[in-house]
């Protein structure tokens, strides 16, 4: 029977349940230097400890000035690999599988002295105006993204999602919104975005899905809607996405005809939109806190995995509160058995 608590596996990736705890930034490398610290370790440890399947870390940049904020995580430095390790081992010790969010913020990158974007057009009047990246410099920018996935491969994860959404670079590359260019990453909008994902296959071992994160719908005049994110995502499919997660906005302040849904689930829907039209997995994400929303959604087979955010900074046993709730076998430490199974 398909439900939150039923196995899911992709290519080499077996999953004991289909929660997945959401990547959300922390802001909290106190050292500016982009190694994770023993704050990271427990974040998300308690999560596999609290039954999650499937942890996703935060997004972690290519380069210093390609993080939103100096306090994020980083692999443009192996020094970066040993603390991440630690926690793909821990994690790994409870039975859960992890993935990592590689990303570039691009004009969202607050703290760089001067950010870079496919073209120079700020965020929005209180953002800095960022410089358009020289053609060289995009296909350098392609470089930085694969050693970025070869360093996650060495520090153990299960899988690498791509960030290409929330109007980060790779989102600010296909959004005709973001990208005035005139050579070849302008005519081809999708262009530094498959290039991504083919240094990525190259990197990754053959039986290691590839996972991406997009934004399904723009939420300002102009931008595109489901149609045309199913375009461009079928392009990165064709490239080697293996599975999409699905999320939308970040491009621009919203404009009051645009404004998403603050309802429970209201990502969804572009999640299964996906699904159908391309037939391939898929991750829905958005006010899914609610453990029978969240396995009818899988029941009605809508989605593949559940991401939760908001609801495991919460509470980190999210998971087995929610086997609990919907009467379902969980695989929850002896330590707790007395608190879960009694």
């Amino acid at each position: 029977m398909r439900d939150l608590f039923s196995t899911f596996k992709i290519k080499g990736l077996e999953l004991k349940n289909r929660i997945v705890m959401s990547p959300m930034c922390m802001y909290s490398v106190d050292k500016k230097d982009g190694i994770a610290t023993d704050w990271h370790y427990l974040h998300y440890v308690s999560r596999a400890v609290g039954g999650a399947g499937f942890i996703m870390i935060e997004m972690t940049d290519v380069e210093p000035d390609g993080r939103i904020s100096d306090y994020d995580l980083g692999l443009w430095s192996d020094d970066q690999i040993p603390a991440l390790k630690k926690i793909v081992d821990a994690i790994h010790a409870q039975g859960a599988k992890v993935g990592i969010q590689i990303a570039h913020a691009g004009r969202k990158a607050q703290d760089a002295e001067v950010p870079v974007a496919p073209s120079a057009i700020p965020f929005d009047e209180n953002s800095k105006t960022p410089r358009a990246l020289t053609t060289k410099e995009v296909k350098g920018m392609v470089e930085k993204f694969r050693l970025a996935v070869r360093r996650a491969v060495k520090a153990g994860f299960d899988t690498i999602e791509i960030h290409g959404a929330h109007g980060y670079l790779i989102h600010q590359f296909h959004s005709p919104l973001t990208n005035k260019r005139d050579d070849e990453y302008g005519k081809d909008l999708t262009k530094f975005g498959r290039e991504i994902i083919q240094v990525a296959k190259e990197e990754i071992p053959t039986g290691m899905p590839l996972l991406m994160r997009i934004s399904a719908k723009e939420y300002v005049e102009g931008g595109y809607d489901i149609d045309g994110s199913i375009k461009f995502a079928k392009e990165y499919q064709d490239a080697g996405v293996d599975m999409f997660d699905i999320s939308s906005g970040g491009e621009g302040q919203i404009a009051a005809w645009g404004r998403p849904g603050t309802h429970a689930a209201y990502q969804a829907p572009l999640a299964r939109k996906i699904k159908e039209a391309l037939d391939v997995p898929v991750i829905a994400v958005g006010r899914l806190d609610d453990a029978v929303l969240a396995n009818g959604i899988i029941g009605n087979e809508e989605a593949d995995l559940i991401a939760v955010g908001r609801g495991m900074l919460r509470n980190p046993y999210w998971a087995l509160e929610a086997s609990k709730q919907l009467r379902k076998e969980a695989d929850v430490p002896k330590q707790y058995e007395d608190g879960f199974r009694r």
